[in-house]
């Protein structure tokens, strides 16, 4: 006589779909918007230095995606992070939050 597990005759769940993180978003200014679909955005942000606790400003630019063109130099703009379009494009434009003169 042959004993049966009951792990064998028990039915299993179906497996969930693996749930994405949600995707960050950022706010800044768009200094470049000479490449064909691709501006460049300039985010600052304060952050606290470690040892003296001065607030410091830090800028760092990111090329994002912009299909139909909208974005012009010196417009605040929301971008999301996608997956890598090119070498260094790894943002998607999502909206021009307000038009301003030019960047510099």
């Amino acid at each position: 006589m042959a004993t049966e597990s009951t792990a064998s005759t028990a039915q299993t769940a179906p497996e969930a779909p693996a749930k994405r993180g949600r995707r960050q978003e950022k706010v800044g200014l768009v200094t470049s918007a000479k490449m064909s679909k691709t501006i460049v955005v300039k985010v600052t942000r304060l952050t606290k230095h470690r040892l003296y606790g001065r607030v410091l400003r830090v800028t760092k630019k990111f090329y994002a995606h912009d299909e139909s063109g909208q974005a012009q130099p010196g417009d605040r703009v929301r971008i999301v992070e996608t997956r890598p379009m090119s070498k260094l494009k790894r943002w998607r434009l999502v909206e021009v939050l307000g038009h301003r003169g030019s960047a510099e």
